[in-house]
Protein backbone atom coordinates (compact mmCIF):
# COMPACT_ATOMS: atom_id res chain seq x y z
CA UNK A 1 0.00 0.00 0.00
CA UNK A 2 1.12 3.08 -1.14
CA UNK A 3 1.55 6.04 1.35
CA UNK A 4 2.18 10.25 0.84
CA UNK A 5 5.56 11.55 0.78
CA UNK A 6 6.00 12.84 4.35
CA UNK A 7 8.46 15.52 5.05
CA UNK A 8 11.46 13.77 5.88
CA UNK A 9 10.79 11.90 2.48
CA UNK A 10 10.46 14.90 0.28
CA UNK A 11 13.70 15.91 2.06
CA UNK A 12 15.68 13.44 1.24
CA UNK A 13 14.67 13.52 -2.44
CA UNK A 14 15.13 17.21 -2.58
CA UNK A 15 19.22 16.16 -0.85
CA UNK A 16 19.15 13.88 -3.56
CA UNK A 17 18.46 16.55 -6.30
CA UNK A 18 20.51 18.83 -5.15
CA UNK A 19 23.93 16.39 -5.04
CA UNK A 20 23.04 15.21 -8.83
CA UNK A 21 22.09 18.71 -9.91
CA UNK A 22 26.05 19.99 -8.52
CA UNK A 23 27.57 16.81 -9.94
CA UNK A 24 29.13 16.65 -13.05
CA UNK A 25 28.53 13.38 -14.75
CA UNK A 26 25.44 11.92 -12.69
CA UNK A 27 22.70 13.55 -14.14
CA UNK A 28 21.63 10.81 -17.24
CA UNK A 29 18.43 12.63 -19.85
CA UNK A 30 15.73 10.34 -20.58
CA UNK A 31 15.06 11.76 -23.86
CA UNK A 32 18.29 12.03 -26.44
CA UNK A 33 19.91 15.24 -26.76
CA UNK A 34 18.80 16.79 -30.14
CA UNK A 35 22.21 18.03 -31.02
CA UNK A 36 22.88 14.34 -32.02
CA UNK A 37 20.84 14.77 -35.30
CA UNK A 38 23.13 17.30 -36.58
CA UNK A 39 27.31 17.02 -37.39
CA UNK A 40 29.63 18.74 -35.13
CA UNK A 41 30.71 21.98 -36.99
CA UNK A 42 34.06 23.11 -37.91
CA UNK A 43 34.57 25.99 -35.38
CA UNK A 44 37.82 28.40 -34.77
CA UNK A 45 39.17 28.32 -31.05
CA UNK A 46 37.86 31.70 -30.02
CA UNK A 47 34.06 30.34 -31.49
CA UNK A 48 34.27 27.23 -29.62
CA UNK A 49 35.23 29.57 -26.58
CA UNK A 50 32.18 31.58 -26.73
CA UNK A 51 30.18 29.17 -27.73
CA UNK A 52 30.88 27.32 -24.61
CA UNK A 53 30.49 30.47 -22.57
CA UNK A 54 26.73 30.62 -23.84
CA UNK A 55 26.10 26.52 -23.06
CA UNK A 56 27.48 27.15 -19.41
CA UNK A 57 25.13 30.24 -19.14
CA UNK A 58 22.11 27.96 -19.88
CA UNK A 59 23.62 25.26 -17.61
CA UNK A 60 23.52 27.26 -14.24
CA UNK A 61 20.25 28.37 -15.81
CA UNK A 62 18.70 25.03 -15.58
CA UNK A 63 20.86 24.65 -12.09
CA UNK A 64 18.91 27.62 -11.50
CA UNK A 65 15.40 26.14 -12.28
CA UNK A 66 16.31 23.10 -10.36
CA UNK A 67 17.04 24.83 -6.89
CA UNK A 68 13.60 26.99 -7.90
CA UNK A 69 11.43 24.09 -8.45
CA UNK A 70 13.04 21.83 -5.48
CA UNK A 71 12.52 24.74 -2.86
CA UNK A 72 8.99 25.84 -4.47
CA UNK A 73 7.70 21.89 -4.12
CA UNK A 74 8.71 22.13 -0.38
CA UNK A 75 6.59 25.28 0.54
CA UNK A 76 3.72 24.22 -1.92
CA UNK A 77 0.56 24.39 0.04
CA UNK A 78 -1.45 22.16 -2.56
CA UNK A 79 -0.49 18.40 -3.58
CA UNK A 80 -1.27 19.65 -6.92
CA UNK A 81 0.93 22.75 -6.87
CA UNK A 82 3.46 20.44 -5.44
CA UNK A 83 3.47 17.50 -7.82
CA UNK A 84 3.91 20.00 -11.26
CA UNK A 85 7.04 21.36 -9.44
CA UNK A 86 8.46 18.27 -8.94
CA UNK A 87 7.12 17.15 -12.52
CA UNK A 88 8.74 20.36 -13.96
CA UNK A 89 12.02 19.46 -12.26
CA UNK A 90 12.37 15.96 -14.42
CA UNK A 91 11.96 17.26 -17.34
CA UNK A 92 14.42 20.20 -16.92
CA UNK A 93 16.42 17.50 -15.73
CA UNK A 94 16.98 16.57 -19.51
CA UNK A 95 18.06 20.39 -20.32
CA UNK A 96 20.98 20.46 -17.64
CA UNK A 97 21.67 16.70 -19.23
CA UNK A 98 22.12 18.06 -22.30
CA UNK A 99 24.12 21.36 -21.66
CA UNK A 100 26.30 19.27 -19.58
CA UNK A 101 26.73 17.16 -22.67
CA UNK A 102 27.92 19.78 -24.83
CA UNK A 103 29.99 21.71 -22.98
CA UNK A 104 31.95 18.59 -22.83
CA UNK A 105 32.23 18.36 -26.52
CA UNK A 106 33.17 21.57 -26.75
CA UNK A 107 36.31 21.06 -24.31
CA UNK A 108 34.80 23.04 -21.67
CA UNK A 109 32.94 22.84 -18.38
CA UNK A 110 30.18 23.85 -15.73
CA UNK A 111 30.45 27.06 -13.87
CA UNK A 112 31.98 27.03 -10.39
CA UNK A 113 29.46 28.67 -9.52
CA UNK A 114 26.47 26.28 -9.49
CA UNK A 115 26.79 25.95 -5.28
CA UNK A 116 25.93 29.26 -4.90
CA UNK A 117 23.03 29.86 -7.66
CA UNK A 118 21.02 26.37 -6.56
CA UNK A 119 21.33 27.67 -2.88
CA UNK A 120 19.88 31.21 -4.33
CA UNK A 121 17.62 29.86 -6.30
CA UNK A 122 15.67 27.24 -3.62
CA UNK A 123 15.88 29.99 -1.26
CA UNK A 124 13.96 32.40 -3.71
CA UNK A 125 11.63 29.06 -4.46
CA UNK A 126 11.20 28.64 -1.22
CA UNK A 127 10.04 31.87 -0.22
CA UNK A 128 7.81 32.06 -3.33
CA UNK A 129 5.92 28.98 -1.93
CA UNK A 130 5.29 29.99 1.28
CA UNK A 131 3.95 33.51 -0.33
CA UNK A 132 1.12 31.11 -1.48
CA UNK A 133 0.93 28.79 -4.53
CA UNK A 134 -0.61 31.81 -7.28
CA UNK A 135 2.52 33.61 -6.16
CA UNK A 136 4.30 30.75 -6.54
CA UNK A 137 3.54 30.10 -9.96
CA UNK A 138 4.01 33.47 -11.06
CA UNK A 139 7.37 33.56 -10.11
CA UNK A 140 7.91 30.08 -11.89
CA UNK A 141 6.43 32.18 -15.28
CA UNK A 142 8.91 35.27 -14.91
CA UNK A 143 11.64 32.93 -14.07
CA UNK A 144 11.03 30.89 -17.51
CA UNK A 145 10.45 33.87 -19.48
CA UNK A 146 13.46 35.16 -18.52
CA UNK A 147 14.97 32.07 -19.26
CA UNK A 148 13.54 32.07 -22.87
CA UNK A 149 15.11 35.63 -23.17
CA UNK A 150 18.58 34.61 -22.88
CA UNK A 151 17.67 31.20 -24.99
CA UNK A 152 16.23 33.94 -27.89
CA UNK A 153 19.66 35.98 -27.44
CA UNK A 154 21.59 32.72 -27.65
CA UNK A 155 20.05 31.64 -30.53
CA UNK A 156 20.41 34.60 -32.10
CA UNK A 157 24.28 34.37 -31.79
CA UNK A 158 24.42 31.40 -32.84
CA UNK A 159 22.66 31.07 -36.19
CA UNK A 160 23.79 28.79 -37.66
CA UNK A 161 27.73 28.68 -36.83
CA UNK A 162 26.50 25.31 -34.73
CA UNK A 163 23.45 23.24 -35.63
CA UNK A 164 24.34 20.76 -32.37
CA UNK A 165 24.11 23.43 -29.77
CA UNK A 166 21.38 25.37 -31.58
CA UNK A 167 18.96 22.27 -31.80
CA UNK A 168 19.67 22.36 -28.00
CA UNK A 169 18.72 25.51 -26.97
CA UNK A 170 15.92 25.65 -29.85
CA UNK A 171 14.17 22.32 -28.05
CA UNK A 172 14.74 24.16 -24.25
CA UNK A 173 13.25 27.33 -25.59
CA UNK A 174 10.30 25.59 -26.65
CA UNK A 175 9.95 23.72 -23.24
CA UNK A 176 10.60 26.71 -21.37
CA UNK A 177 7.73 28.64 -23.21
CA UNK A 178 5.32 25.62 -21.97
CA UNK A 179 6.17 25.58 -18.35
CA UNK A 180 5.42 29.54 -18.34
CA UNK A 181 2.27 29.12 -19.91
CA UNK A 182 1.36 26.02 -17.54
CA UNK A 183 2.22 27.95 -14.79
CA UNK A 184 0.04 30.77 -15.42
CA UNK A 185 -3.17 28.67 -16.72
CA UNK A 186 -3.20 26.72 -13.58
CA UNK A 187 -3.67 30.42 -11.73
CA UNK A 188 -0.32 31.92 -11.45
CA UNK A 189 0.02 35.63 -11.01
CA UNK A 190 1.95 37.83 -13.06
CA UNK A 191 4.44 39.85 -11.39
CA UNK A 192 4.49 43.44 -11.61
CA UNK A 193 7.06 45.26 -13.55
CA UNK A 194 9.90 46.60 -10.75
CA UNK A 195 9.74 42.88 -9.76
CA UNK A 196 10.70 41.49 -13.02
CA UNK A 197 13.33 44.19 -14.03
CA UNK A 198 15.02 43.00 -10.75
CA UNK A 199 15.09 39.61 -11.75
CA UNK A 200 16.34 40.88 -14.97
CA UNK A 201 18.95 42.65 -13.06
CA UNK A 202 20.22 39.73 -10.96
CA UNK A 203 19.72 37.30 -14.16
CA UNK A 204 22.30 39.65 -16.31
CA UNK A 205 25.20 39.50 -12.94
CA UNK A 206 24.26 35.58 -13.17
CA UNK A 207 25.05 36.01 -17.08
CA UNK A 208 28.33 37.94 -17.28
CA UNK A 209 29.84 35.88 -13.98
CA UNK A 210 28.91 32.14 -15.17
CA UNK A 211 29.90 33.08 -18.82
CA UNK A 212 33.56 33.25 -17.55
CA UNK A 213 34.32 31.00 -14.23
Amino acid sequence: MSRNPTFSDRLVAQADNALKTLTPGTVKARAASPGNAHTEAALKEVERRHLAGLMRINHTGEVCAQGLYQGQAMTARLHQIRDQMEAAADEELDHLAWCESRLEELGSRTSLLNPFFYALSYGLGAAAGIAGDRWSLGFVAATEDQVSHHLRDHLEQIQDSDPRSRAILQQMLEDEERHAEDALAAGGRAFPKPVKQLMTGISKIMTKTVYRI
